[in-house]
């Protein structure tokens, strides 16, 4: 099995870490909160046609798969970038004709995350502060809603640009049938695991930094045994997690919509692309909240001072995922998945 990136990929990857390396250093990352969104930030990605990456060509966008986005998605997560980009990608990806403020990112748009209830409210959506069209799910159909966005966040532990909105269903403008939005969502839910493996990826990364400088007794603590099998835990489930985002990635890319499922439990053959998205997200969940827990208990009490910037990943290593929901709802839908349905309502317990 050949794991390594294609050409393409590593040319994606090659690019935007230096971009966001250069764009959206700590510094940046501090200036956007709390709203957690750099106007300055977005328009530089822009300009690198960064949004419109997974919109076909024949619509003028790049023509990107799940593989490529995922690639993009870890180096925004891997440089805590205050850019709504996983949101505005797959809510274009949705369209069957993005209208070209939104491919051009003059405009943003977003996804929300659970069904409507009343008059198109969809609960806490992300980006929503910021987003001019949400695209949703009401009455068994996707529909996108266009309205200015308020500009600001209620307070939140990762300072994202999150907000409650309610649309006139008049306004709203279907883009399909409920089945567009059940893959969004899964889209979403891999490159939010692609994120949180950047996230946990440069934690380590800022770990094994903060451990070579760090002296304790007269000696950098990375000398001590016990830091170090901490620290050596990680790189195998950070590269699991980045595996299973590819994975859940490829399967969406290459899986036939009109196919049975063929998941296998017992001989741990999952490939369903549903079924993928959830354990990458939920895994890719618990890889970074561990990752970056493991980070900070090593900077002591520096861990929790603004001025080290473990803090910032480790409150978006908790705060990224929570915008779904509960994750325990999550991993009830997956069970579910797998074992089959115990539960049947589960919109109650989402919100």
């Amino acid at each position: 099995m050949n794991v390594n990136l294609s050409d393409d990929q590593r040319a994606v990857e090659e690019l935007f870490s230096e971009f966001f390396a250069k764009t959206s250093e700590p510094l940046v990352v501090r200036r956007a909160e709390p709203l957690g969104f750099d106007p300055e930030l977005w328009s530089k990605l822009c300009a690198l046609e960064a949004p419109a990456m997974g919109v076909a060509t024949e619509h003028g966008g790049g023509g990107a798969g799940m593989a490529d986005l995922v690639v993009l998605a870890e180096c925004a997560g891997r440089f805590a970038a205050p850019v709504p980009i996983i949101e505005h990608v797959v809510a274009l990806r949705t369209m069957p004709q993005p209208p070209a403020d939104l491919i051009a990112g003059r405009q943003i748009a977003t996804i929300a995350l659970q069904p409507a209830t009343g008059d198109l409210d969809w609960g806490l959506i992300p980006a929503g502060a910021v987003a001019h069209t949400v695209v949703g799910t009401s009455d068994n159909a996707t529909v996108a809603v266009s309205a200015e966005p308020p500009g600001a966040a209620p307070a939140n532990h990762a300072c994202m640009p999150v907000a409650f909105r309610t649309f006139d269903r008049a306004t709203a403008a279907k883009v399909g049938d409920g089945s567009v939005w059940s893959r969004a969502l899964s889209e979403w839910r891999v490159l939010t695991a692609a994120s949180l493996v950047g996230i946990a990826a440069k934690s380590l990364d800022i770990g094994v930094s903060y451990v070579k400088s760090r002296e304790q007794f007269g000696q950098p603590i990375g000398t001590f045994q016990a830091v170090q099998h901490g620290l050596a835990d990680l790189p195998g489930i950070i590269d699991g997690a980045r595996l299973l985002a590819f994975k859940a990635a490829w399967a969406m890319d290459t899986s036939d919509p009109a196919a049975p499922r063929t998941d296998d439990v017992d001989d741990a053959e999952v490939n369903d692309p549903e079924t993928l998205a959830l354990m990458a997200y939920l895994f890719a969940t618990e890889v970074a909240a561990k990752a970056t827990d493991r980070v900070l208990h090593y900077h002591g009490g520096y861990g929790f001072a603004d001025e080290y910037d473990i803090g910032l990943y480790y409150r978006r290593a908790r705060g990224w995922p929570l915008v779904l929901g509960d994750p325990t709802v999550q991993y009830q839908l997956l069970a579910d998945r797998l074992f089959g349905t115990v539960s049947s309502d589960i919109t109650t317990s989402q919100r």
